[in-house]
């Protein structure tokens, strides 16, 4: 077998460089690095629970001069990825002149944004525990739940979504997915007191809206019907509605931006739904048909069952 060099191996692939293009923008502004959202993404989990993503304990005395430095490192490295950010959305010509003072307005207005966000997300641990009898207690879900990475995560990264500040938070939310299981979409409008229990496998698409209170568990997907008219459905409602108070059980599958399910209603596992479903009902999976039952009306004693 012929030796191949170094030269020869390099040469092969630099020319399919140019011929299939990736690369990171050569000869201009970079991307946003994913090695470094994925450190200031730690470090943001650490503002937002302080002592839980620690190795060194926390003394009161401290925690204002910790905080502020661990504020001024986010600060100044967060800045720099908006910065690649908002060069690569800019108008081509224009990337020689990264838009510092913007960059440094959304990161102050980000970070400003902390202390509301910690107030939602406490409201997730609260539904956490009070909905998973298994919960130990409410510090035993912040430092040992996938979930609550996950949610933290991508309320952080759902505000540069609205902001429409692209790249970063994607790479957010697909680096809390790589070590949770959990896939989370930053476009997804998620109200207060949300709880995935178990998580793994479930995934929830850009355009869906989620309201107060719900619950969902492992291996759901609320997903678009269809994805073959990929330029007509950009941009457009394609992912389900959850209004407050419903439950979906594991393995169920709720697709369609038109569709929607009404509120204080439970749908159980491995079901497959299209339509829309009322508020209060019911929905199950018997083995044979689906079933969307009035949870309010009582159902024949031969017909009495339990999710």
């Amino acid at each position: 077998m012929k030796r191949v060099s170094v030269t020869e191996l390099t040469d092969k692939l630099v020319a399919s460089y140019a011929k299939v293009g990736g690369i990171n923008h050569v000869d201009g502004v970079n991307l946003p690095s994913k090695t470094k959202i994925a450190h200031i993404s730690r470090q943001l989990l650490r503002l937002l629970f302080p002592g839980f993503f620690d190795h060194k304990q926390i003394h009161s005395s401290e925690l204002k001069i910790e905080t502020a430095m661990l504020m001024d490192e986010v600060k100044n490295e967060l800045e720099d990825e908006i910065a690649k950010s908002v060069v690569y959305r800019a108008p081509r010509g224009a990337e020689k002149d990264p838009p510092r003072e913007l960059a440094d307005a959304v990161t102050c207005e980000f970070l400003g944004r902390l202390p509301e966000i910690r107030e939602i997300l406490q409201t997730d641990v609260d539904a956490a525990y009070n909905g998973d009898p298994a919960a130990v207690s409410r510090d035993e879900i912040i430092v040992a739940y996938p979930f609550v990475e996950t949610i933290a995560i991508q309320r952080m990264a759902h505000e540069f979504y609205r902001r429409d500040i692209a790249l970063i938070p994607r790479i957010m939310t697909e680096w809390a997915h790589d070590r949770t299981g959990i896939d989370l979409h930053p476009g997804a409008k998620i109200g207060t007191h949300f709880f995935i229990d178990h998580g793994t496998g479930t995934v929830v698409g850009e355009t869906t809206e989620i309201g107060n209170h719900v619950k969902i568990y492992h291996g759901v997907t609320l997903g678009a019907k269809s994805t073959s008219r990929v330029e007509e459905l950009r941009g457009s409602k394609r992912h389900p509605t959850l209004e407050d108070r419903v439950t979906v059980y594991p393995g169920a599958t709720i697709l369609g931006g038109d569709t929607v399910i009404g509120h204080d209603s439970t749908i159980g596992g491995n079901v497959f739904i299209m339509d829309s479903v009322n508020p209060r009902s019911l929905v199950i999976y018997d083995g044979l048909d689906m079933r969307v039952l009035d949870k309010e009306a009582k159902p024949p004693k031969d017909q009495d069952f339990q999710i």
